[in-house]
């Protein structure tokens, strides 16, 4: 049997399903690209549709694809690739207007100096490409933000429900396979917004039945579940190293996964010398996990499993009977409660970052913790509003940096001033409102010097403004009134 999330792949933009906003937004891109000659990032969690709308815009368009895959080929044979393909123009090759769609898929696999300068690269070949691109990601924030800033961003979003039921129904309908209608609104549901998992989902069920119904959909969900817990009971207390390497293999379960499990789970079986062991050997399968990450060869995934696996089966001391109740990582269930905390955090490391003309991983660490501690608890009044107009937060945003509940009227009101003093401060050079208002330049001058006496010289500033626009990553200007 085919599979059916290729068989059955949208072949124009109308039969892309559940974002008809993004699929919208992508079709005015492409129609206008001559006029904004911009590329454009396609973003959103796994199997809503990215890279599927991507295809069937090309053939809308009438325009070839080349495909690309960030993680399947490497820093300069990717780069060299997409630069020949976007450098292109004229119609021997091309389709209508001379154009084909480089696609490149998994672009938030490029990490900076993991890939020797591969994210700065693909920067300046989307900044001078002659092609139309569409750069497909996951993760929109492990991207780097000067490619972010390079292209225009369409976001889709998790496919609901009442799309993705309908999907379900018309591929039954074509492989004339009977169903209950409640069987595929629980396969829609339990797939979580992802469209490509609900139809591969809908096929293992089909394979294994004449009919389709919600006790096979339940019954699947739970033999899935089961494998995991299986896996754990040979490989804790039962197996040799061989034995539970080779168990592993039937495992649906990434090396980055198991790990969690494994590592959450063996200290319920094991104590003492074989958890150290056992621990010695889980450290190393994390660095060569780290090494994938690092240079995305994933050649390397081997070598974190059978450290993993192998490794922990052979650190055992005697045989482990009884029965253990295992327990899904708690890696997970803390990614899980602490998602849209980290959403927020990103989002205002962005804009500071772009504002403060530093990285955003430097203003998480370094910065946030220093608005924070200046502003707990909105005590400084003044300081907080001026930081929310700075960088145009609103209630959620303040809440988050200084620990006050976003719903309080005390929050609500700071950012009421704040939009008051963006509308007031619109100060040249300063392009936020941690200045005060300056009447005119010449004000400006004389305040400046008066400012200055005792601390430096009026050469001197205009030294320190000259470095600060030369070296934007050392401007902490926009700091100036914490300190």
């Amino acid at each position: 049997m085919s599979d059916w999330t290729e068989k059955y792949r949208p072949t124009t933009l109308s039969e892309v399903r559940g974002n008809n906003k993004a699929r919208d937004k992508l079709e005015e891109w492409a129609e206008t690209w001559d006029e904004h000659r911009k590329s454009v990032i396609v973003h959103g969690s796994p199997g809503v549709g990215k890279t599927s709308a991507a295809h069937a815009l090309a053939g809308d368009m009438g325009w070839p694809v080349m495909e690309l895959n960030a993680s399947d080929s490497r820093g300069a044979d990717v780069i060299e690739r997409i630069a020949g393909e976007a450098a292109k123009s004229g119609t021997l090759t091309g389709g209508e207007a001379g154009r084909r769609l480089v696609i490149l898929d998994e672009a938030d696999n490029f990490h900076g100096n993991a890939d020797y300068g591969g994210s700065r690269e693909v920067t300046r070949v989307v900044k001078d490409a002659n092609q139309p691109i569409v750069l497909v990601a996951n993760e929109f924030y492990d991207m780097s933000q000067s490619l972010r800033n390079a292209c225009e961003t369409i976001e889709f979003r998790d496919v609901s429900k009442r799309s993705i039921v309908p999907v379900l129904r018309d591929i039954c309908r074509r492989e004339g396979v009977e169903f209950e209608e409640e069987a595929l609104a629980k396969i829609a549901e339990s797939t979580s917004g992802d469209l490509r998992s609900a139809v591969n989902d809908l096929q293992a069920v089909a394979e294994e039945t004449e009919r389709l119904t919600v006790e096979d959909v339940v019954t699947s969900e739970r033999d899935t579940t089961e494998g995991i817990f299986d896996f754990l009971d040979d490989l804790i207390k039962e197996k040799d190293a061989e034995g539970a390497l080779r168990a592993s293999y039937d495992v649906d379960e990434t090396p980055d996964e198991l790990l969690n499990w494994i590592e959450d789970n063996v200290p319920k079986d094991y104590a003492g010398a074989e958890l150290a062991d056992a621990y010695e050997f889980l450290s190393n399968a994390d660095r060569w996990l780290g090494r994938v990450r690092a240079t995305q060869d994933y050649s390397y995934w081997r070598y974190a499993t059978d450290n993993m696996t192998a490794g922990v089966a052979a650190s055992r001391r005697g045989s482990k009977g009884g029965w253990t109740r295992y327990n899904p990582p708690s890696y997970w269930s803390k990614l899980g409660r602490t998602k849209g905390t980290r959403n927020t955090r990103d989002a205002i490391a962005e804009r500071i970052a772009e504002r403060e003309g530093a990285s955003v991983a430097t203003v998480r660490r370094e910065i946030l913790p220093f608005l924070s501690a200046m502003t707990h608890h909105c005590r400084n009044r003044d300081l907080t509003v001026r930081m929310a107009a700075a960088y145009d937060l609103d209630e959620a945003e303040v809440s988050f940096i200084t620990g006050s509940g976003k719903d309080t009227n005390k929050v609500e009101s700071i950012v009421a001033d704040a939009d008051e003093l963006k509308t007031e401060q619109a100060v040249e050079h300063s392009g936020n409102a941690f200045f005060e208002a300056e009447a005119s330049s010449e004000d400006t001058t004389e305040q400046r010097e008066s400012d200055a006496e005792g601390e430096q010289t009026q050469a001197g500033s205009a030294a320190a403004d000259s470095a600060a626009t030369d070296e934007p990553d050392g401007d902490q200007s926009g700091l100036s009134d914490f300190m």
